[in-house]
């Protein structure tokens, strides 16, 4: 055991070690069909014979604070761990093809596995985003050695995440290729790239086309950024080899799925839990206050991991709570348990934008849209919420909302608590100027002060037709603004916003209609959204206790 494992162990707040002596066996050649060699190593206890594996696969490296949180402590808890670089990464061969390769190599790994005097015959995975998408690719196809996996912050697909709503998660897509790029750089310049990501890419985000800012971040031009850029459809074949969520009802390996209210998956991560539930599965599911990056949510998920892997690989069950959903509700600031996802007695209640700008479940009456223009050369900004990178999660929004191209609907101060808990949503009727634009909808928290603190939001791409237009000439759509937990206390307000961008999370609608790589015109769209008898415009909310 290690200083580091020991200082480790007690941020986690791990149990006791069962051995502190443990054997390291690195760069471990896995050999591919292809020829292609993979390169891993191996944690395990120098005593106690064979034990059972947890298999992590990841393109951020196996050595150094990875290889210690993924590795030794868990080798010190019973486990034997075998971290290996995927494809075109720390020294395995190949070339990175993100999502695209995990399947066969995945399967691979676990049939060269199978060969190794050291297997015992079962294994588990865990792992965040990647690390957890990896999973999900061999989960179906694995065999009965796969006795449990934990899929933190992740999905069985990462399409829908890259094109959340229809529109191109510029912010995520980009930093992503920008740490991939720079993660192995050695020495003092390597650093620096890394530590300033955020002022290195700010700029790059106003820049068009899009096909040139990998070239700007990287130095080169980047094939799979290229790909994603290209391959932006929704029924895109190109996809099939990264998607896993079409399977999931043959998945029967217990899994626990681990997420956050403000992590990037999150709305993905609930379909897979979903998708479990109806299969006839027991899945866990797990979500609290977190940000994808948060250091707590980290924390909980390598907490969680372990007992789920010491439940099912070690049959120690002494930790494994009884309620199988578990999510944090905010404001209330406290955990709760359920026994499915959406909880029981969720009743759905409409809170309708009014005249002047306000709202409550009152019908609205006879009144004008309210209007605003939408410049994609200024773009209506994000500001917290989802995002890969640490400006992530609630933020006060004041001055978001000042901005002349955001509009915003209040409730009055609360007379007594109101608890949400479920997915939210937002039905408005509006009209564009363009047939190409987007709308985008946030549900915020008014504090007493007047701080507007966000909560969940979602954005939808609109193109011609789509979705039909109603027949006075206007668009009834549905915004998902993703799931989330929380309790408006007494004297709080709570605040619809919307607008028609959130850049550079979502990358800019031109209005034009161009190639989503090569667009380079901008045209602003004239906005309207409609609050009377004939248009209803409402947010819907999961009330706990109807």
């Amino acid at each position: 055991m290690t200083l580091a494992s020991r200082f480790l162990a007690r941020l986690l707040a791990f149990p006791p070690a069962d051995t502190h002596d443990v054997l390291v066996e690195r760069d471990v050649e896995v050999p591919m069909p292809d020829g292609v060699k993979l390169l891993a190593d191996r944690y395990y206890p120098r005593q106690g014979g064979k034990r059972p594996t947890v298999l992590v696969r990841s393109p951020y490296g196996r050595r150094a604070f990875f290889g210690l949180q993924y590795g030794r402590i868990f080798a010190e808890r019973g486990f034997q761990v075998l971290v290996q670089s995927v494809r075109g990464t720390f020294g395995s061969g190949g070339q990175l093809d993100p999502f695209r390769n995990e399947r066969d190599d995945g399967l691979a790994t676990i049939e060269w596995m199978k060969q190794q005097e050291w297997f015992s015959g079962e294994f588990a995975m865990h792992g965040p985003s990647y690390l957890g998408h990896v999973q999900w690719a061999v989960a179906r196809e694995a065999g009965p050695g796969l006795k449990a996996f934990v899929a933190h912050e992740t999905a069985s697909e990462f399409q829908s995440q890259t094109y959340a709503g229809g529109a191109y998660s510029l912010d995520t897509t980009l930093s992503w290729v920008h740490l991939v790029r720079n993660q192995e750089k050695k020495g003092l310049g390597g650093l620096m790239s890394r530590l300033g990501a955020a002022r290195q890419l700010k700029p790059l985000f106003q820049h068009l086309p899009l096909n040139e800012v990998d070239a700007l971040a990287t130095g080169e031009r980047v094939p799979f950024f290229q790909d994603w850029l290209e391959h932006n459809a929704p029924d895109d074949p190109w996809w099939n080899r990264a998607n896993f969520n079409g399977a999931l009802s043959e998945v029967t390996a217990p899994a626990h799925l681990i997420g956050g209210w403000y992590d990037i998956f999150l709305p993905w991560q609930v379909k897979d839990y979903a998708a479990l539930q109806r299969a006839g599965r027991a899945p866990y599911l797990t979500i609290g206050p977190w940000t994808h990056v948060s250091v707590e949510g980290m924390v909980v998920a390598a907490r969680e991991s372990l007992i789920w892997l010491k439940a099912h690989l070690l049959g120690d069950r002494s930790h494994l709570r009884e309620a199988p959903v578990r999510v944090f509700v905010m404001g209330a600031n406290t955990w709760r348990d359920f026994s499915e996802w959406p909880p029981p007695g969720i009743q759905t209640r409409r809170w309708h934008l009014q005249a002047d700008r306000g709202l409550s479940p009152a019908t609205p009456t006879a009144s004008e849209p309210d209007r605003y223009r939408y410049d994609p050369a200024n773009p209506t900004p994000s500001l917290g919420g989802a995002l890969l990178t640490r400006e992530a999660g609630p933020r006060d929004n004041r001055e978001l909302e000042a901005r002349p191209d955001v509009l915003t609907y209040t409730s009055a101060p609360l007379e007594k608590a109101l608890e949400i808990i479920g997915p939210v949503q937002a039905e408005l009727f509006v009209r564009s100027s363009l047939p190409h634009t987007d709308f985008f909808a946030r549900l915020c928290d008014v504090e007493p002060s007047g701080k507007s603190v966000n909560l969940c939001d979602g954005l939808l791409r609109l193109t011609p037709g789509k979705p039909a237009a109603e027949p006075d000439g206007t668009l009834r759509i549905t915004l998902d603004l993703w799931p989330t937990a929380h309790r408006f206390l007494a004297g709080h307000r709570l605040r619809l916003q919307i607008s028609s961008g959130a850049h550079p999370r979502f990358a800019r609608n031109p209005g034009t209609g161009e190639p989503l790589g090569t667009a380079k015109t901008l045209v602003a769209a004239d906005q309207a959204v409609f609050h009377d008898p004939s248009h209803p415009s409402a947010l819907l909310l999961p009330v706990m206790g109807g």
